[in-house]
């Protein structure tokens, strides 16, 4: 008798774990195909935008329009070039710009973003609660609302027509701030006690310890300034030429009103290139990106 009913719970848990089996597959297959689906829409402006720049000029004016090319043709990248090389000012002269200020004001921005994280994670002195909380308030404006106080802080500091107009702005970036201090709220007490006793200033305990630890979020951090720099034309704040950087440079190279249509293949040849460094560094770092969000806001 007990070997019947031990038999029969087999079955019954046979039986149960099947239907839990399928209904795991059918659910996986579900998610899979909203998430292929999803990622298409999001990733079909990135296959436009390659198709465009490999159309030859009559297939970019076809109607009804074609989302794929049908004859590839690199002629919009060699016509971009052969404008760059007829400019007064050399591209390397743009490239050098475009370097400068993205590697100045990215790793200058993960500095200054640790250095202020640290003490409003680990310590609290009066004002401390209010300052956290106007740094999450700040997340909420858009670039476009802090663009004329941003020029008149700018102006009374005579930065204007400088690199540095661009530069200081994203130092104060409060979205790389937050992420820090997130993080840094999650690494326990003990390391920083610890290394006082060995000896080790405020300053050594920031840089050995903390700057370490916080590494997905100060490359996010990165990721997040360079992409904002690199795509910066910065044309309100600087208006010699040979300062101006090389996403502003292919904007009105291949933009120019004089041409019109027949430079239509050279401003997406542009879009491409300027496209394309932001999204090798993001895919080189990603890593770190994805271990950024998974743990950002999230405590012990």
């Amino acid at each position: 008798m007990r070997a019947k009913i031990h038999r029969r719970n087999n079955k019954l848990d046979m039986k149960s774990s099947a239907r839990k089996s399928s209904r795991s597959f059918m659910g996986n297959l579900l998610m899979g195909i909203v998430l292929f689906i999803l990622g298409f829409l999001f990733f079909f402006p990135v296959i436009y935008m390659f198709n465009q720049a490999l159309k030859p000029l009559n297939e970019m004016y076809m109607f009804p329009p074609k989302l794929f090319v049908r004859n590839p043709t690199l002629n919009n990248f060699r016509d971009l070039a052969s404008v760059l090389n007829n400019t007064l000012i050399p591209f390397s002269r743009y490239l050098f710009n475009s370097l400068f200020v993205v590697g100045i004001g990215s790793v200058g921005h993960i500095l200054i973003a640790s250095m202020c994280a640290y003490p409003l994670a680990k310590y609290t002195f009066p004002g401390s609660k209010f300052i956290s909380k106007m740094i999450v308030y700040s997340l909420m404006f858009n670039a476009t609302v802090t663009m004329v106080p941003n020029f008149i802080t700018i102006s009374k500091l005579h930065l204007i027509d400088s690199y540095w107009a661009i530069i200081f702005p994203q130092f104060a970036s409060t979205l790389g701030l937050y992420l820090m201090i997130n993080f840094m709220e999650q690494i326990p007490d003990s390391l920083i006690e610890a290394a006082k006793i060995d000896g080790a200033s405020q300053f050594q305990v920031h840089m050995k310890i903390m700057l370490p630890l916080v590494k997905p979020a100060a490359v996010t951090a990165f990721i997040l300034v360079f992409q904002a720099l690199w795509t910066n034309t910065g044309d309100k704040y600087i208006y010699t030429e040979k300062l101006k950087s090389v996403a502003y440079a292919l904007s009105q190279l291949a933009s120019g009103t004089t041409v019109g249509i027949a430079r239509a293949g050279v401003l997406a040849a542009a879009t491409v290139v300027v496209f394309i460094i932001p999204v090798s560094v993001f895919l080189m770092m990603q890593t770190n990106v994805i271990s950024t969000m998974a743990t950002s806001g999230m405590k012990e």
